[in-house]
């Protein structure tokens, strides 16, 4: 997800700078990627200094971890003062309750769900 978002918003004219604890990943983004790449966790301090969020417009957190993720969108939001943040949660609950927090949320669950529910509703059921 965050690899091929890095892309696309790379291939549309923006500055990006991914963070990823794995190395690997890099190769994930392609070898002609001119965006910045951080090799630490989204919820270190000297990773997002690095990363240098301060300086950007917008953030995004895609890791598989609901809690990194809302920690990490509300760190750089809180401290860092980027003032969009977004975050990929699973969870529809917690996804809800963050998004009343200010902090804008994705959650594919929800998503999906209602993607199945349309398709269910676009079949002629009988009963």
């Amino acid at each position: 997800m965050g690899s091929s978002l890095a892309r696309q918003l790379v291939d549309e004219g923006y500055d990006v700078c991914v963070i990823d604890e794995s190395p690997e990943a890099l190769t994930l983004l392609g070898d002609d990627f001119p965006g910045q790449f951080v090799i630490g966790q989204a919820i270190d301090w000297e990773t997002l200094n690095e990363a240098r969020v301060r300086e950007a417009d917008a953030y995004v957190t895609t890791t598989d971890g609901d809690n990194t993720n809302i920690v990490s969108a509300q760190l750089v939001r809180e401290h860092f003062g980027v003032p969009c943040c977004v975050a990929r949660v699973f969870d529809p609950l917690r996804a809800d309750l963050f998004e009343q927090t200010g902090i804008r949320t994705v959650c594919p669950t929800k998503d999906a769900r209602a993607l199945l529910h349309e398709a269910i509703g676009s079949c002629k059921l009988g009963g």
